[in-house]
């Protein structure tokens, strides 16, 4: 028996059984879900309502911390303290006599069993404790110091007034506890105040007694004795400055009176003595000049001389009388000197013995001061407790109170729909897996008819040629531009056979009168309708064998990384080869020394078109042609992950006039293939259409293969303005998953633009794609186990 008669006949994995079994997992998860459905109509409605309140925390008016009040902050034992207060019957009881809440309750539960113990809940406190403490859900939110009181009702006003009364009858009573002690303390103050009060008054009135019976009568800033000795003190001060001053005065002029002088600082200070001065000097001057004409004894000249001397007689008295009043304000001085040490020697005398009575004073001042600060104290003290107890919050305080539900809290769809999903999963994989034991899984594994040793061509099937079986798995020949169609390749499981060797094929039955399309008929039907060649027929690049079956179902959906299946490519012979016939297609190198520029793009996403830009720019490069690969796919650009190239700008620089093309071009580690990233995506999708990107494809003259990785026609006439600049456009298109449609508009678009197709590329055909349809997700998985 042969590998594909073995891969029959192996025992089929779970995802292969719950497909087998798909009857029955319906069945089963239809029924559950119908449950949960009837379970969501029959269950009643609840709501739940939440109010918050938080504790521990610093109360108002309160701005002392003392170290028992942080240790309380956040203390576990605390928080649990509080909860157990909260459930307790006392504060049920205190809810309990709010304003509407017996008769909320009362219509809760009416609603939701009743019976007597309705009835009795409006006169016995104790059932209606035990009735609510059930359906009231108290706890702490996390790690936090928040609690959540909530409530749940059938009807939502229920919910809402029964958690807001337990939650307003916690805080009353929280303030009402601290309220009672402030309320202690401040009249214990009050009381001291009073006694204070009266203490203060006595004394007052015995310090006012006692300065009468003294005489202490007190002036702006000190004793009216001790402010009469400063005044008389000062004024003796100046007193004798100034008698010290006339005495120098007096001495002086006495002086220049012995010498006969007048220059005494106080003389020629007088106006008077300075004419008289002038006039002496005048007259002087005259009889000098004269005797020299005159006679000694000439009138005039004894005229001359009279005047001199009666001028200088004045000058004279004229000093005396200087001098006579230097000495009376001398002697003046003197006896207000005399007076006031008189008059300072008499209040030294008052003050000193005002000073044993001001001590007396102010030892009684000191000890009223002392009181005064403790009244003021204790008023200031009393005050702050009256505060505080009119804005007590304690040491809880509310965060929110509860709102009025809209949504039910039990039962919820979505998660109750989700949860019968699950469990009706779990059930009907349970059932599978019974089944299994009751049936042997070998009973219904998949039927796949057994392949013949030698397989002719189906009827009105032209004869075709079988590649060679090392090639005849991977890929198919490479059709030719002039050619016929291309080969249908044989069943995998046939050795390879020619068209003379073929036997006579059986006759079709009716079974097989009307045969799946294969995915190269399909390629032959997509050569038809667009007019292009199939150039190459590119296989799927083969993973690792993966660890395990989930291991496999993911790589058979998401595939390689494009950076793994550059480095797979270049080691896979049969990849390798697909890309030689692809250059043979093309043409590469057909003109010696010319540049040969090809777009490559494809119908849409996913279709292998970027991979196959940079493979066979690889393949080129290692044939050992120049080549350069431009990304212009600004909106996905993948060429810098896939190269692990530096970030930069790029094509995009270029095409906004602040780079050169020289200057982005990327030399990569394969000799002779540089490159040209696009750079960062980018939604300017008009910069293709620019003068930069001509001028860029004509300095490209230098290399021999010029790849463009263009974008996908959904942005056409970017595409047409390429197509019109290169040689041709290649399409790539992936294999089993392509529309024909697509390919039909867009090669259409291509060619109305003016440029050339130059044929299609298959990419990612699976080995045995021309021998039956493309196998399911379930076949890979069955393939990994």
């Amino acid at each position: 028996m042969d590998a594909t008669d073995s891969n029959e006949t192996r025992e089929p994995g779970l995802v292969q059984r719950i497909w087998q079994r798909r009857g029955l997992v319906a069945a089963v998860l239809g029924g559950v879900l119908v449950l949960t459905v009837i379970a969501l109509l029959v269950l009643p409605v609840r709501y739940l309502a939440t109010g918050s309140v938080i504790v521990a925390e610093q109360e108002l008016g309160n701005n002392s911390t003392s170290a028992a009040w942080a240790q309380k902050i956040g203390d576990p034992a605390d928080l649990e303290s509080q909860l157990l207060v909260i459930r307790s019957p006392r504060v049920m009881r205190l809810a309990m006599a709010l304003p509407g809440v017996l008769d909320a309750a009362v219509a809760d539960c009416r609603a939701a069993r009743g019976g007597s113990i309705c009835d009795r809940m409006q006169t016995d406190s104790a059932d209606f404790v035990d009735y609510v403490q059930n359906r009231y859900a108290i706890g702490a939110v996390g790690r936090s110091r928040v609690i959540n009181i909530s409530y749940q009702s059938s009807i939502p006003e229920v919910a809402q007034t029964m958690a807001n009364a337990l939650t307003n009858a916690f805080l009353e009573d929280q303030r009402a506890a601290g309220s009672n002690s402030r309320e202690v303390a401040a009249s214990w103050l009050r009381k001291e105040l009073a006694q204070l009060d009266t203490q203060l008054r006595d004394a007052d009135a015995k310090i006012q007694a006692f300065r009468r019976n003294k005489g202490l009568a007190r002036g702006a800033t000190a004793p009216i004795s001790s402010e009469r000795l400063t005044s008389i003190s000062q004024q003796l001060s100046v007193a004798e400055a100034a008698r010290a001053d006339a005495a120098a005065r007096l001495q002086e002029i006495k002086a220049n009176q012995s010498r006969g002088a007048s220059d005494a600082p106080s003389v020629l200070s007088s106006r008077a003595v300075a004419d008289l001065k002038q006039q002496l000097t005048v007259v002087s001057a005259q009889p000098a000049s004269q005797s020299n004409v005159l006679g000694p004894r000439h009138p005039a000249l004894r005229a001359l001389e009279r005047e001199r001397d009666l001028v200088q007689q004045r000058l004279t008295a004229e000093i005396a009388s200087i001098a006579a009043s230097a000495q009376k304000t001398y002697d003046a001085n003197d006896a207000l000197v005399t007076s006031l040490r008189k008059q300072v020697d008499a209040v030294k005398a008052e003050v000193g013995s005002a000073t044993t009575d001001e001590a007396s004073i102010e030892s009684m001042v000191r000890d009223t001061e002392i009181k005064r600060q403790q009244y003021a104290e204790l008023y200031k003290r009393t005050s702050e407790l009256e505060t505080e107890r009119r804005v007590l919050l304690g040491s809880t305080r509310l965060v929110s109170l509860a709102e009025l539900p809209n949504k039910p809290f039990f039962p919820k769809k979505i998660p109750f729909l989700a949860a019968g999903g699950t469990i009706g999963l779990l059930l009907a994989l349970a059932a599978v897996l019974f089944g299994d034991r009751l049936k042997p899984a070998a009973a219904w594994l998949p039927t796949r008819p057994a392949l013949p040793r030698k397989a002719a061509p189906v009827a009105a099937t032209p004869a075709v040629a079988v590649a060679p079986p090392a090639a005849a798995s991977a890929i198919a020949a490479p059709a030719k531009p002039a050619a016929p169609l291309p080969a249908i390749p044989a069943p995998a499981a046939a050795p390879p056979l020619s068209p003379a060797a073929a036997p006579t094929p059986p006759p079709v039955t009716a079974a097989v009168a009307k045969p799946v399309a294969t995915p190269v008929e399909r390629a032959t039907e997509l050569s038809v309708v667009t007019g292009a060649s199939i150039l190459a027929r590119l296989p799927v690049i083969a993973n690792d064998v993966p660890e395990s079956p989930i291991s496999a179902i993911l790589a058979g959906q998401s595939g390689l990384s494009l950076v793994r299946s550059l480095s797979v490519a270049q080691q896979d012979p049969a990849y390798q080869a697909a890309l030689r016939d692809l250059a043979a297609g093309l043409a590469v190198g057909a003109k010696a020394g010319a540049c040969q520029k090809i777009l490559m793009t494809a119908p849409g996403a996913g279709e292998g078109k970027t991979f196959l830009t940079l493979a066979l720019a690889q393949h080129l490069a290692i044939a050992g042609r120049k080549v350069l690969a431009v990304e212009c796919d600004l909106r996905t650009p993948r060429f810098e992950a896939a190269l692990a190239l530096a970030g930069g700008r790029g094509l995009q620089a270029v095409l906004l006039g602040d780079a050169q093309p020289g200057d982005v071009v990327v030399r990569t580690s394969i000799p002779n293939l540089d490159v040209i990233a696009a750079g960062p995506a980018s939604s300017q999708f008009d910069l293709l259409r620019r003068r930069q990107m001509s001028d860029l494809l004509l300095w490209s003259q230098s290399y021999e293969v010029v790849l463009v990785d263009g974008p996908i026609p959904a942005v056409l006439m970017d595409v047409g303005v390429l197509a019109r600049q290169v040689d041709g456009v290649l399409l790539s298109m992936r294999a089993g998953s392509f529309s024909i449609g697509e390919a039909v508009a867009t090669t259409s678009a291509i060619k109305a633009a003016g440029g050339k197709v130059l044929g299609i590329a298959m990419t990612m055909m699976k080995p045995d794609a021309s021998a039956r349809p493309a196998e399911p997700a379930v076949d890979a998985y069955l393939r990994a186990t």
